[in-house]
C-alpha cells in the first residue's frame, strides 16, 4: 500500500501582532522526506499513524513528504504559504503512483493572502493527484471547516478531547484510509456550520457543554455505518469569512445518515449555545490573592489573554505584575517571552542584578512592561526535548532564570510553549511541585501539571486570546453570529 503523508500545521491567531514564517516551524522541526521516518514516525499524529499501520500488518511503502508545524502564531507569510504549496506540490508529483494520502492539518490557518490554508493546501494536492486518491485528515477539532475543505477530501476525524490526543486521532484517521484503500468502506461526509463562536473557557471536553456535545458525538460512533462523528468549536482568534463552527460526520457509502447526525449535533450546539458562553475567569489581581491564600499547591494561574496555545506572543505582565505589587511569599513560577531582557541578563551574568523592563513589546496594545530589579540565577534555553501537544521537542531560544522576591521567571527569546510544561523550570533545576503557583499561559492545557496541581483559576487578563471576544475588532467573520447578532 503505497500512502503519501504529510503533516502541516499552524493555528492563527488573527489578532496577535506576529506573523508566522518558516522560520516559526523550525521552532518545533521541519522536516522532509526519509527525515521525517528519523525524527517523527512514534510520536503524535504520525505516531498513530504508523501504530495503526503495524497493528493491522499493512504492507506499507510510506511516501513521506513534508512534515512541518508553527504552533500557534499570527497570520502566515504568502511567501511561507507558496513555498508549502511548492513542497506539497512537487512532492506529490515526484513520488509516482500511489493509493492514498494521509493529510495532517491543524484546520484554523490563515496567510496574509489566503483565509482557508487547509481548503487551499488540499486543492493543491487534488491539483495533483486526481480525483480518485483518497483523502483523509487527522484535524484539530478547533479548526474551521471550510467549503473547500469538505470539497477536497474523502473522510476526517477531529480530535475526540479537549486537552488533545493526537496519536489517537491520527491512529483513527489511518485506520479509515486503509480501510478506504482496500475497497473495505466508502466514506461520505455529511456537515452543518453552526454560526457560533464563543470564547476558551468552556472548551474542556471533560466537563459542562462541551463534555454533552462530544458524548453525544462518541455514541454516534457506535451506530453501524459512522465512521467518525467530530465537532469543531472552532478556536475563537480567526477571523475570516467563512468561520464559526462546525460538525463533519463521515459514515460508510451513506451521505443521508451523515447529514442527519451532523444536523443532530449541529443543533445540539445551538440548544446549548447560552452555556459555551458561561466564564470562570476572575481579576488577575483576585486570582493572585486567591493562589497566595490557598491552603496548599500548585494552583494553577491560567493567563487566558496570553494563550501561546492560542497565538499569543507569551510576554504578558498581567499577573506578574500583580505577584510583585502584593508582594506574594509564596513560591511562583512565571513564564515571559522577552529577548530583550534575555540578552541583558546573559551580558550580566550569573549572580548579578539587572534593571528592567520587563515584557509588552509585543502586546503593547494591552500591557505595559514591568520595571524590575532582578537577580540572574541561571542561563539556559535553546531545544528542549519533551513531548506537548503533539511534538516531541520545542526551542525557546536563549533563556534565563530571574529572581524577584519570591517569583521565578523563565525568560526567553521565543514564547516556546509559555511554561505550560514543567520541564521549562526543570530545565532550571526548578521542580514545580515544589511551588505555590505557576502562570500557564493556556486556558485548557493544564495536563502536564494535573499530577501536582491543587487548584485552577483563571484569570480574566487582556491580550490576543482574552475571553472578551467582543473587544476585537472583527472584519471577515460572517454575520449574523451568536452572540454578536441575537436576532
Amino acid at each position: 500500500m503505497r500512502i503519501a503523508i504529510a503533516h502541516i500545521g499552524q493555528e492563527t491567531s488573527s489578532f496577535t501582532p506576529k506573523v508566522t514564517t518558516l522560520d516559526s516551524y523550525l521552532n518545533y522541526g521541519l522536516y522532509e522526506g526519509v527525515e521525517i521516518l528519523e525524527k517523527d514516525s512514534t510520536f503524535g499524529i504520525l505516531g498513530g499513524f504508523f501504530e495503526a499501520a503495524r497493528e493491522e500488518q499493512i504492507d506499507l511503502v510510506p511516501l513521506p513528504i513534508i512534515r512541518a508545524w508553527a504552533g500557534a502564531s499570527g497570520t502566515l507569510t504568502a511567501d511561507t504559504l507558496a513555498w508549502f504549496e511548492r513542497k506539497l506540490a512537487d512532492g506529490l508529483r515526484n513520488i509516482g503512483q500511489i493509493d492514498g494520502f494521509y493529510f495532517s492539518q491543524h484546520g484554523a490557518a490563515a496567510a496574509e493572502n489566503e483565509p482557508d490554508v487547509e481548503g487551499r493546501l488540499l486543492e493543491v494536492a487534488r491539483g495533483v493527484i486526481g480525483s480518485k486518491i483518497p483523502i483523509i485528515s487527522p484535524l484539530d477539532h478547533h479548526g474551521n471547516i471550510t467549503a473547500r475543505m469538505m470539497q477536497h477530501m474523502n473522510g476526517l476525524v477531529g480530535h475526540r478531547t479537549q486537552p488533545h490526543l493526537p496519536f489517537e486521532t491520527g491512529k483513527l484517521a489511518a485506520q479509515m484510509l486503509f480501510a478506504t484503500v482496500r475497497g473495505d468502506v466508502k466514506p461520505t461526509m455529511g456537515w452543518r456550520k453552526i454560526p457560533l463562536i464563543t470564547h476558551q473557557e468552556q472548551f474542556l471536553t471533560s466537563k459542562g457543554p462541551m463534555k454533552r456535545w462530544f458524548d453525544r458525538a462518541r455514541e454516534m460512533e457506535t451506530m453501524p455505518g459512522v465512521l467518525a462523528a467530530s465537532p469543531f468549536p472552532m478556536q475563537p482568534w480567526l477571523d475570516v469569512p467563512e468561520g464559526g463552527w462546525a460538525v463533519v460526520v463521515t459514515t460508510d457509502n451513506d451521505p443521508g445518515l451523515a447529514q442527519r447526525l451532523a444536523d443532530e449535533l449541529g443543533e445540539m450546539a445551538w440548544a446549548m449555545r447560552d452555556e459555551f458562553l458561561v466564564t470562570e475567569s476572575i481579576p488577575a489581581a483576585d486570582a493572585v490573592r486567591r493562589a497566595e491564600q490557598a491552603e496548599r499547591g500548585l494552583v494553577i494561574l491560567s493567563d487566558t489573554g496570553d494563550s501561546v496555545f492560542g497565538g499569543a506572543p507569551g510576554d504578558s505582565t498581567a499577573i506578574l505584575r500583580e505577584m510583585v505589587a502584593q508582594q506574594i511569599k509564596g513560591l511562583a513560577l512565571v513564564p515571559v517571552m522577552d529577548p530583550e531582557v534575555v540578552d541583558i541578563a546573559i551580558k550580566a551574568g550569573i549572580g548579578n542584578e539587572i534593571r528592567v523592563h520587563l515584557g509588552a513589546k509585543q502586546s503593547a496594545a494591552y500591557h505595559q512592561p514591568l520595571d524590575l530589579t532582578a537577580k540572574v540565577l541561571a542561563i539556559g534555553g535553546g531545544r528542549i526535548e519533551a513531548g506537548v501537544i503533539g511534538i516531541d521537542s520545542f526551542d525557546m531560544g536563549r533563556a534565563v532564570l530571574l529572581e524577584v522576591g519570591a517569583i521565578r521567571i523563565v525568560v526567553s527569546e521565543s514564547e516556546g510553549i509559555g511554561g505550560n510544561h514543567p520541564i521549562v523550570y526543570r530545565h532550571f533545576g526548578i521542580e514545580p511541585a515544589n511551588a505555590k503557583m505557576v502562570v500557564l499561559k493556556t486556558a485548557s492545557n493544564f495536563q502536564y501539571y494535573a499530577d501536582m496541581s491543587s487548584e485552577i483559576i483563571r484569570a480574566d487578563t487582556a491580550g490576543a486570546t482574552m475571553s472578551d471576544l467582543a473587544a476585537f475588532e472583527w472584519k471577515h467573520l460572517p454575520r449574523p453570529i451568536y452572540p454578536f447578532d441575537k436576532s
